[in-house]
């Protein structure tokens, strides 16, 4: 991963070179040490907004009015910004955080992800926590070395002898595969042909022999050519050898040396909290499953605000992150929407970071409380499975807290049953029908009924936007997002496939109201296709993650469920009427 995060680096390095010294000529940029060029006081009137009582929580949060305050006010300045259009255009993730200086004055922080314009330094913007692309560094020192390893690597791939040498081999190949395998439908034919013969003649003992020494000559022969052919082929092989040794020496060399800038360049990133405390980014990804920081660690938006803080010794207030310009390709990030800070990256910076900080409650940890005050009306029960209809707002399985869940309920419910009980689940915010086995046996059977798309299932669903079509197939192949989990995108090379069929129901009002039916049951799969620009273009009305107004609930619903009885074999039919 850091060999790939390097060569995507390396790519570009020059570009971002020149792009420096352009700016370098046309203005220098001072950073001074008190921090007023990057602490922006707010344009407009923050009377009457209350001061957020605990810090946001990065990972689950609605902004604060003083965050979309500052975001605003930072869109006007992107918005202003013609050098950076393009760029901007492609889409970029920036943050603002709200503090309070020693002194007592309000004001905010603006931050990129990345890179911005070539560079991690411009004005407005606070610095990155390290400044790798700063010039007569180690890293762009080391980087340069790596770029020269570069060079020589095509030069020696687009050397005309090389290419002349590849040429020749493959041609060689190409005869010599061709041959051998007109040789071998040669055999093929001579040996039915003897088939033939011992199945309908009566041979003598001299004939019998002879074919045997027919067969026995034919693959000598054909040893004989196969050898024959690899003699000729050597030569080429290895006059090829010396030029893909020499480039396997320098991948080699160039991978050894990525390596050890990545984990050099981990280690001057001093990440600060609260307290005061410092560490690296090796000491906080240490006891991660992962151990090693993923590419591009310590340099988002997020750790680079919490750093200036805690350097000029100014109390975070509230943050917020938020999507500008167009959405990626395989993510779903809508302009102006905002985001929570992503796990696999910045979730063990973050908890060292806010250590120090009162910190809000995730909104998931309040609402799996809610949840216990929430019904969960059984639909169907025999002494083999349990049919549910689970309230938007409770969890199918309790997840690494204990939280009230369908499971811990059935549990209480089916003091007697074996087996894993619940059968599929639905997210935390969708509400319909779930199905509980009572026993290992009924689990099992009903899995396959899963797995072989034997069960029929209808999904309720009210979209923002207007859906063109009156019904279709969507196939958007999806993966988890790498660095930003539970979220899933759709990803064509590592992606699982999923199938959704859909129809529209009414159309109302800006919204339109489809019944959709999964054929695959992928994760978020129909949150992921109504919103994706490739699938519907429409998200879920309230879904947080992949639309853009939040509502009282995610308006999905799993309205109805045909199957097989894991035992009798009759055919069900359950419905569950949708609550909106």
């Amino acid at each position: 991963m850091a060999d790939n995060y390097l060569e995507r680096r390396l790519e570009d390095y020059e570009a971002r070179k020149a792009a420096w010294l352009k700016r370098k000529k046309r203005t220098k940029v001072s950073h001074p040490t008190d921090g007023s060029e990057m602490l922006h006081p707010f344009a407009a009137s923050t009377d009457g907004i209350r001061l957020p009582e605990k810090f946001t929580n990065p990972f689950d949060y609605e902004p604060h009015p003083l965050c979309i305050l500052a975001a605003g006010e930072v869109q006007q300045y992107l918005a202003k910004q013609t050098e950076w259009k393009e760029e901007l255009d492609k889409g970029k993730m920036f943050g603002v955080l709200v503090v309070r200086t020693r002194e007592g004055k309000l004001g905010f922080l603006a931050a990129f992800s990345g890179t911005l314009n070539g560079t991690n330094r411009l004005p407005y913007f606070v610095p990155p926590v390290y400044d790798l692309l700063q010039p007569g560094s180690f890293f762009k020192e080391e980087e340069k070395n790596i770029s020269d390893i570069n060079a020589r690597i095509r030069a020696l791939e687009t050397d005309e002898a090389h290419q002349r040498l590849q040429a020749e081999a493959q041609a060689l190949q190409q005869r010599a595969e061709q041959a051998l395998a007109r040789m071998r439908e040669d055999m093929k034919a001579a040996k039915a042909r003897r088939k033939a013969r011992r199945q309908t003649e009566t041979l003598t003992p001299e004939e019998a022999a002879a074919l045997v020494r027919e067969s026995q000559y034919q693959k000598a022969e054909y040893k004989r050519a196969e050898h024959a052919w690899q003699e000729r082929c050597h030569p080429l092989q290895n006059a090829l050898q010396l030029y893909t040794g020499q480039i396997e020496r320098l991948k080699a060399e160039r991978k050894r040396r990525s390596a050890a800038l990545q984990m050099r360049l981990f280690w001057h990133f001093r990440i600060r909290n609260a307290r005061g405390e410092v560490k690296d980014l090796c000491e906080l990804f240490a006891d991660t499953p992962q151990r090693t920081p993923p590419a591009g660690a310590g340099e988002c938006a997020a750790p680079k605000l919490l750093q200036q803080a805690y350097l000029h010794k100014w109390k975070p207030l509230c943050m917020a992150e938020f999507w500008w310009g167009q959405s990626p390709k395989t993510e779903i990030r809508h302009h102006g929407q905002y985001y929570p800070a992503c796990r696999n990256k910045c979730a063990p910076i973050l908890k060292h970071m806010l250590q120090g900080l009162q910190t809000d409650e995730a909104h998931a940890t309040m609402r799996s409380r809610q949840a216990s005050r929430l019904s969960l009306p059984i639909i169907y029960e025999d002494e083999w499975l349990v049919v549910v209809n689970k309230p938007a707002g409770m969890l199918s399985i309790p997840g690494r807290e204990d939280a009230d869940s369908v499971l811990n309920r059935m549990r209480e419910h089916l003091p007697e049953a074996d087996g894993p009980l619940i059968v599929h689940r639905l997210d935390m915010d969708t509400s319909g029908l779930m199905l509980i086995a009572r026993s290992k046996e009924a689990h099992k059977r009903l899995q396959t009924q899963f797995e072989t798309r034997a069960i029929g299932k209808r999904y309720i669903a009210l979209l923002e936007g207007n859906v063109a079509d009156e019904q279709g197939e969507i196939r958007l192949p999806l993966a988890p997002a790498p660095h930003d989990r539970p979220r899933q995108e759709v990803n064509y090379e590592r992606g699982k496939e999923a199938v959704t069929r859909y129809e529209v129901l009414e159309r109302k009002d800006g919204y339109t109201r489809v019944a959709f039916y999964p054929l695959t049951g992928r994760t978020h799969q129909l949150r992921v296709h109504a919103a994706h620009s490739e699938g519907l273009g429409c998200p879920i009305l309230g879904d947080l993650l992949y639309g853009r107004t939040k509502a009282e609930r995610l308006y999905l619903h799993a309205e109805r469920l045909e199957l097989t009885h894991p035992v009798t074999g009759e055919k069900l039919l359950f419905s569950a009427s949708c609550p909106f």
